[in-house]
Parts: structure tokens; sequence; C-alpha cells
């Protein structure tokens, strides 16, 4: 080593005298400085087995399955939704057809906050950004003819999760399929909603409340459903480093496992069933050193500190996501080419599934042709590129196991501070992530401004009375009047002593400490709405309320 040192320092000089760097800072997008060359100097005392193992063996920085893609591939999901569920069913059955390996449900802003179509909180958003789903009749729309003991399905919802997930389990009923087999993922993660993306409704003690009734309820009954997909995702659109968005989503994680913990269940019974979601970004390497140190820290947690003996608790399971916000309204044919790198380092992250956005999703959801050219860009990595040949293609890279390595030490320093404040939950109280996002976002929008940092379209290469002439997908106002309708009939034909009987049983229940999912269930199976089930728990739990930060 002492040999190679010399000679390293030698090279350096020669480099530094003969080919100075341009003026221009070399760093990855979240601000870490980068050397010019990585060597096996930087890896010193580094140990194989201790750090990466093999695929499918503890500690699983390779990836969590001995032949990785080899296998099988990553699921093909595209995150769809838009208008009322009858629209939506279209879409899934064409993505379907066209190879798509699982379904992503998008819902709108009124499901999401837990809202039904007719509340005036919900006027002019009905079936604009996702579909709107207000009752089991919509769910049942929603999946007609897509047999669920077929298809695993992910919804994309927090506040609501509980209601939105028995209602998937109901429409399930309907088509007589048991809960046993349904299998897909809920979001369900309330703690990165008060970090980032603010759609909460419930304070953070009741809803971990919930979030734990989901957990056991799951671990019974819904065995093969991920019942929580901790999601850095959406920390990352806010402003979030790779490092915070690595740190704060696992230390999520562990704040939920400590939580199931507390309401008394076994680690191993429910830990099997956590999943997470991941953002992936533009700088290539920087994404995949996120990914392999997170699977990782993530082992050596459940094994040391809480106590894991099943080695599928072990596991880091992920989705992806490109990062929406790396997409840009000028020149949105370029944004083709930067989903597919980024999908690219999901992949060669070992992600086990994978949404690429679509070229127009910066100006509004996107069109059928749009949503194709983002499935093929996952089938031709797949099927075209070769990098599936091997595992972990780029395991035992100087540069990749040190940016791992640093990754991991980062996140070590804020999982620390947040201990040192209290947990998550105090550090959401205190605005602690919130002004750790706030301050990522101004350092990344002055490099931007100052062109420090290059968006190509944008601050530079950029074309003047540029005319952006793709189609648009554009949602009719008639949406919204054809789903208060719909929702009107419901009430009407409904069964409405059982509702306010189911209702009643509901608000009792959260007033006790019994498992609420049965109830929640019981209140969708006689077409209680979602907004009726949530205004319910609202009765007994109150609304949160985010204290100002200045």
């Amino acid at each position: 080593m002492d040999e190679l040192k010399k000679a390293y320092e030698e090279w350096q000089k020669k480099y530094q005298e003969k080919c100075p760097d341009k003026d221009e800072d070399f760093v990855t997008i979240s601000g870490e400085p980068i050397k010019s060359l990585y060597t096996p100097l930087d890896l010193e005392g580094h140990n194989y087995l201790e750090k990466l193992g093999f695929p499918g063996e503890y500690p699983f920085t390779r990836g969590i399955h001995y032949n990785m893609y080899r296998g099988k591939v990553w699921t093909f999901r595209q995150f769809s939704g838009f208008a009322t569920a009858k629209e939506t069913n279209e879409r899934y059955k064409m993505l379907l057809a066209k190879g798509q390996t699982g379904l992503s449900v998008a819902f709108d802003m009124p499901t999401i906050m837990g809202y039904d179509s007719d509340h005036p909180r919900a006027e002019g958003e009905v079936g604009r950004c996702g579909v709107a789903i207000d009752s089991l009749a919509d769910m049942e729309e929603l999946f007609d003819g897509i047999p669920l003991d077929k298809v695993s399905t992910s919804m994309t919802i927090n506040g609501p999760a509980a209601v939105l997930w028995a209602m998937y389990i109901a429409c399930a009923e309907k088509q007589g399929v048991p809960s046993e087999k349904l299998s897909g993922t809920i979001q369900n993660d309330i703690l990165k909603e008060y970090i980032a993306q603010k759609s909460w409704i419930f304070p953070p003690e009741p809803s971990m409340r919930i979030i734990t009734d989901i957990f056991a309820y799951g671990a019974k009954h819904v065995p093969r459903w991920n019942t929580i997909s901790i999601s850095g995702y959406h920390i990352r659109e806010a402003g979030a480093t790779a490092v915070q968005e690595l740190a704060f989503t696992l230390a999520d994680g562990f704040a939920y496992v400590e939580a199931g913990i507390k309401a008394g269940l076994d680690v191993d019974e429910f830990a099997p069933r956590l999943s997470f979601f991941f953002n992936s970004h533009m700088d290539f390497f920087e994404e995949i050193a996120k990914f392999r140190a997170a699977r990782r820290i993530w082992a050596r947690r459940m094994k040391e500190k809480y106590g894991a003996k099943n080695p599928r608790s072990w596991l880091l399971r992920f989705h992806t996501q490109t990062a929406g916000c790396s997409l840009t309204a000028q020149q949105p044919e370029n944004n083709i080419v930067r989903t597919a790198f980024e999908a690219l380092a999901a992949v060669l992250g070992g992600t086990q599934s994978l949404h690429t956005n679509s070229m127009d999703e910066v100006l509004a959801l996107p069109t059928e042709k749009a949503v194709t050219i983002a499935l093929r860009t996952q089938q031709i990595i797949a099927h075209e590129t070769g990098v599936i040949n091997t595992i972990d293609p780029l395991g035992g890279s100087y540069y990749v196991e040190a940016l791992t390595d640093k990754m991991e030490e980062e996140a070590e320093k804020y999982f620390k501070k947040i201990e040192e404040l209290g947990g998550v939950i105090e550090a959401i109280n205190k605005g602690f992530f919130q002004q750790e996002i706030a301050d990522a976002a101004y350092r990344y929008q002055q490099a931007v401004e100052r062109k420090k940092r290059i968006i190509v379209g944008v601050n530079e290469y950029v074309e003047e009375d540029e005319k952006i002439d793709i189609p648009i997908l554009k949602i009719d106002p008639e949406v919204e009047e054809r789903q208060k309708r719909k929702l009107k009939s419901l009430r009407a034909t409904r069964d409405n002593e059982k509702v306010e009987i189911a209702l009643r049983e509901l608000k009792d229940a959260a007033r006790g400490t019994d498992n609420l999912m049965p109830y929640i269930l019981n209140a969708v199976r006689v077409y209680a709405t979602e907004g009726e089930i949530i205004q319910s728990l609202k009765e007994v739990f109150g609304e949160y309320k985010e204290k100002p930060i200045f």
C-alpha cells in the first residue's frame, strides 16, 4: 500500500502540473466534493465480507436476491390515475396490454386529503392530479375486469391509507378474491408528510396508532401485502440532498419499527412487509451509492439494534421513481433522456420495482403516448442494454464503494442528531427536517441561478422563442360534476341506517384501543364514503396543525 501511495502522489503531481482542472466545482448534486481519481487507497482496510458480502446475503449491499435480475427483472409499475375510476381503469388496461407488470394508483388531491368530491374544499380539484375515489363503488369501477389475485397494486395514499386499503380489500371480496391472495403496497407513511409532502390529516400519535393497526391486521389477514412504503421520494422532491433523503427516510423507518414494537408486535411479525420508496435523481453514481448504502444500514440496524431474527426482516426492498423535480418545462423532450439515466441508476442500484416519469409530467398528467415512451424506456433497459446479465456490475468500483461508504457515514451523523433531538416526531415538532430541506433546496437553486450547475435548456443551451408543441392531457370540468352526481346517487340508494351504525361503531373503537381496521372495513362494505369515515375519526382524533418555523 505504501508503494501505491507513493505512485499515486507522483501521478497527482504530474496531473496538477500538466493538466489543471477547469474552473468548476466538482461535486455531487448534494454538494459532496468528488476527487479526480479513486484508487485502493480510498478503500484501505475495506473488508469485503463485512462491507459488501454476496447478493442475497447479509449485509445485502450488493442486492437482496441471490440472482437479482437474472431470475426476474424488476416490476414495471407506472404511477397512473386521472379523472374518474372509469377513465383510469381504461388506462390501466392499456398499460397492462403494453407489458406493464404492476399497477400504481395516483389519487386526486381531495382523496389524498380525506375529502369527498362534493366537499367545498374539493372544488376544482376533482380528478385533476389523480383519480377520484369516494367509495367502494369507485374502487369496484377502478378495477373492473382486472383480477386482483393476478396483479400487484401500489397505492400512493397516506393520511387516509387505512380507508383506501379497506376499499381495495372489499373490492377483492366482491371479485371472490380472499385477502390472503392480495399482493401490493400502501404508502401509509405519515411521518414524511409532516416532513415534506404536507398531506396529513390527524396528529402524529393517532396517526401512528392507525399505522400499527395496519401492520397488525396485514400480518394476520393480508400477509402478502406491504403495509407501508417508507418514502424518501417526496423528501427529495422537496429539495433534500441524496444523503438527507437516505438518512431521513431510514430514520422514519426506524421510528415505525419502534412504534410497532411499542404496540406489542414482534418485530419479525411485521418487519418483513415493510418496504421503501426512493427517488432516482440525475447524479448517476451518487444515486447508485445511496441505494447500496440504504440496504447495508437497514440490515445492520434491524439485526443488531432491533434484534430481528428473520432474515426477511433485514431486507430493504424498495420501489424507485425517477425524479419529477429534475424534469423541465423547457425542451420537454430532453426529459426522456433524463428519465432513462435515472432509471438506469435505479436498476444498477438494485431496485425491486420502477416508475419512469413521462416527458410531459412537468406540464400535466401524462398522455398515453408519453407514458408509453416512459414504459418502453424500462423495457429497453431490461432487454437491450445487457445491464441485467451480472449482479451489481459496479460493485468493487473504487469510486462507487468510496461513495457508498461516505453515504453511510453521513447518514449516521444525521441519525445521531435526530436521536439527540428526541427522535423523529420531536425533530418534526422542532422543525429540524423542514429547515434542513429548505436550506438544501436554497443552496441548489443558487447553484442553478449562478450557473454552477447547468440544466440543459434552462440556464444553458436555451432556445430563444421556444414553442412547446407536445400534446397535453386536459381534464374536462365535467369530470367533477359527473363524480358529484355519482356520489349523490350512492347516498340516495345505499342503506343509510347501516352506514350510521358502522360510523358510530368506528368512533367508539377509536376512543378505545381496538384495532381500527375491522371497523373501517365494516364501514366501507356498507358504502360509507371516505370523507364520512375520515370525518368520524377527526371527531375523535382531531386534526394536525403544523407549527410555523421562522
